[in-house]
């Protein structure tokens, strides 16, 4: 699937998981409605509800993903690590909008904790109420190369740095320590 050049074009990608996030569907709709000239827009939307606007796909290769993230103006992925780094390896810096547990979206607040950390190192724009995303939208899209930098390469070393320093944030936060315990276990810290 490819986004034609020259026009605005938004990627949106909401996971596989088999958790709804139907929120982010529905604020990604409702923008796209109020704009007057709609931009192109991908949505990736997995196990989430179909959208009204823009152009559907439940799944696709990560590699048809990951070009698309390259050639978009802007991007918007759910706020887990994988979705995040990915966009950043292509040179976007993308507006994440993390998965509440409460709303059943997500099993625990990993998403929320990484997303703001994500953010907080410049290296993710975090939106967390549809008024943030159509602020975000608004700033990019004026001007998307701002928002664009080299491709990252991985480097699991810089990579397990930057997990270390989220973990002791949620530490110094007094996070509940489930979680950090299962970050730590899945990311082989102890």
């Amino acid at each position: 699937m490819k986004l034609e050049n020259g026009d605005q074009n938004i990627v949106v990608s909401l996971g596989t998981d088999h958790h709804r996030f139907d929120r982010a569907v529905d604020w990604i709709d409702d923008w796209l409605e109020t704009q007057e000239t709609q931009p192109r827009c991908l949505i990736q939307h997995g196990s989430s509800r179909q959208p009204r606007q823009g152009n559907g796909v439940d799944r696709m290769p990560r590699t048809d993903l990951l070009d698309l993230y390259a050639g978009a103006d802007a991007v918007i992925v759910q706020g887990g690590p994988g979705s995040i780094l990915d966009v950043r390896e292509m040179g976007k810096i993308p507006i994440a909008i993390p998965r509440r547990p409460e709303l059943d979206e997500v099993v625990d607040g990993h998403q929320i904790a990484f997303a703001r950390f994500m953010a907080s190192q410049g290296e993710a724009l975090l939106a967390e109420s549809a008024d943030d995303m159509d602020r975000l939208l608004k700033l990019i899209l004026a001007d998307p190369n701002h928002f664009s930098t080299p491709p990252r390469h991985a480097d699991a070393g810089h990579a397990a740095g930057l997990l270390a320093a989220a973990l002791d944030t949620l530490e110094s936060h007094q996070r509940p320590d489930a979680m950090i315990s299962r970050l730590r276990q899945m990311w082989g810290h102890h």
